[in-house]
């Protein structure tokens, strides 16, 4: 894994080449000299991020929003605190 450093204004007129050095590793892309966004393939940051669904992930699919979703009613009820 090789890692390659862009600054904002290389990675502004080559994205394509940034893309393709981030097949071999991160591209670190730098703001006035210091590293600001890290650019990986999606397969890399789904690596990372263990490929876990999200609960937003999912209502956010198609179709989603017809779904009914049935909350039970409270069963014990709050009681006010006694502070004497």
């Amino acid at each position: 894994m090789s890692i390659t450093t862009f600054s904002s204004r290389q990675f502004n007129q080559d994205a394509s080449k940034a893309k393709k050095a981030a097949q071999s590793g991160p591209v670190f892309i730098t703001d006035r000299g210091k590293p600001a966004h890290v650019l990986l393939t999606f397969d890399e940051y789904k690596k990372m991020t263990g490929d876990r669904t999200k609960i937003a992930d999912l209502l956010a699919m198609p179709g989603m929003e017809d779904m009914e979703l049935e909350i039970p009613p409270l069963r014990d009820m709050a009681q006010p605190a006694d502070l004497l």
